[in-house]
């Protein structure tokens, strides 16, 4: 048996309408004193919808002080996360809830973990470089993608585009509550996308060449794959299908478990130019360049793909060999993307040609992940993925 570890979120809490309940479960919680000041992050568009309010009603009425910002954009900036640490510390904070997708809660870790420690920010990028302490940390996804909730990960934008990543076990929140009732408003478009980001993790995970790839992670994607491929096709198209997005969401969260400790690759080194450079939501990017990178890194782990295969598609005829079943499982994710209404290819994004050599040099900057890929891939690689995808 190999050695591994595996981290994950200590408490993890499924309550359809439990957002509503919010001020009351915090009080149930160790190390957040009655009446504690609380930092709420979240993104303006959740405010316009309402999604909000029932949750600060909810803190404001187990007598917690809330500050909220809710100014988090897409893809957030490291300057975003000063701004933060700044109003949270002349509030006087004792504890930070993240609220909202991948990009509120990747601003609450970091921001939770900055004001307990003595660390600069630009110190804390790469892998096990944070350190010190945080501030009790509470995150409640809106979105059935990212699996933040239960990752070690976050991932900001610097002052160029070019996206970094800190990952620690420090950055792991205390607790996730999974509310379904959040999702119930998603978009089609929305929902097909972060369901095929969830899909994505679950994939990499599985594949990872990260010596840290393990059975528990293996036995979450598998999971992960069967709820997520089972339930993404009717939250896409009945989004008040409660049941169905609850599995989305549970599915979600097992895909974040499985990345979380057996980390992604190629995929989303190639995906992450995509949005930053491009504006593209990271769920896409990702749907957008699947199919590619997995053609590319069938030759290493074709066998691997066609174990995925009946998780993903269970009506496969496993009866061939690998390869087939292989082939047969990437054209039907490619057509995934079609048939959830997302762009077939990166030029229904604005991306052409004469992009890809930027795209390319920008994805090799990505060495955490690439290191994890099946298939070591290279600068020309990169190129040709791209072209493959466009």
């Amino acid at each position: 048996m190999q050695d591994f570890s595996f981290h994950t979120t200590p408490a993890i809490r499924q309550i359809a309408g439990g957002a509503a309940h919010l001020g009351e479960i915090l009080s149930e919680l160790p190390g957040i004193a009655p009446g504690a000041g609380i930092l709420l992050v979240t993104d303006p568009g959740l405010m316009k919808l309402g999604l909000v309010s029932p949750a600060l009603d909810s803190l404001k009425t187990a007598g917690f002080a809330v500050t909220l910002f809710d100014g988090i954009e897409p893809d957030p900036k490291a300057a975003t996360v000063h701004e933060v640490t700044a109003l949270a510390q002349s509030a006087g904070v004792g504890a930070v809830i993240g609220f909202g997708g991948g990009s509120s809660m990747d601003v609450a870790k970091v921001v939770a973990l900055l004001l307990g420690s003595d660390q600069p920010l630009d110190e804390m990028y790469g892998v096990a470089q944070a350190r010190g302490q945080r501030l009790p940390l509470i995150l409640v996804p809106t979105t059935a993608g990212t699996g933040s909730e239960v990752t070690p990960i976050s991932i900001l934008t610097t002052g160029t585009a070019e996206k970094k990543g800190i990952s620690s076990p420090l950055i792991l929140p205390d607790l996730a509550l999974l509310d379904c009732d959040l999702t119930l408003g998603l978009p089609p478009a929305v929902t097909a996308a972060t369901g095929v980001d969830a899909m994505v993790h679950a994939i990499e995970a599985y594949t990872s060449k990260n010596a840290n790839n393990n059975p528990i992670s293996r036995m979450l994607a598998l999971q992960a794959l069967d709820l997520l491929s089972g339930n993404i096709r009717t939250a896409v198209s009945d989004g008040q299908n409660r049941a169905a997005r609850a599995n989305m969401l549970l599915g979600s969260m097992l895909a974040g478990q499985a990345f979380a400790n057996a980390p992604v690759a190629a995929v989303h080194a190639l995906a992450y130019p995509v949005g930053s450079l491009f504006h593209v939501p990271h769920g896409l990017s990702n749907a957008l360049v699947l199919a590619q990178v997995m053609r590319f890194n069938a030759p290493a782990c074709g066998s691997q793909y066609a174990e995925l295969a009946p998780h993903i598609f269970p009506d496969m005829d496993m009866g061939r060999d690998s390869q087939a079943i292989t082939a047969e499982l990437i054209d039907r994710l490619a057509a995934l993307n079609t048939e959830l209404g997302l762009e077939p290819g990166l030029r229904g994004v604005g991306i052409g040609a004469s992009d890809i050599d930027k795209l390319a040099s920008d994805a090799m900057n990505q060495t955490r992940l690439l290191v994890n890929n099946p298939r070591e891939l290279g600068l020309q690689d990169a190129k040709a993925i791209y072209h493959a995808a466009l």
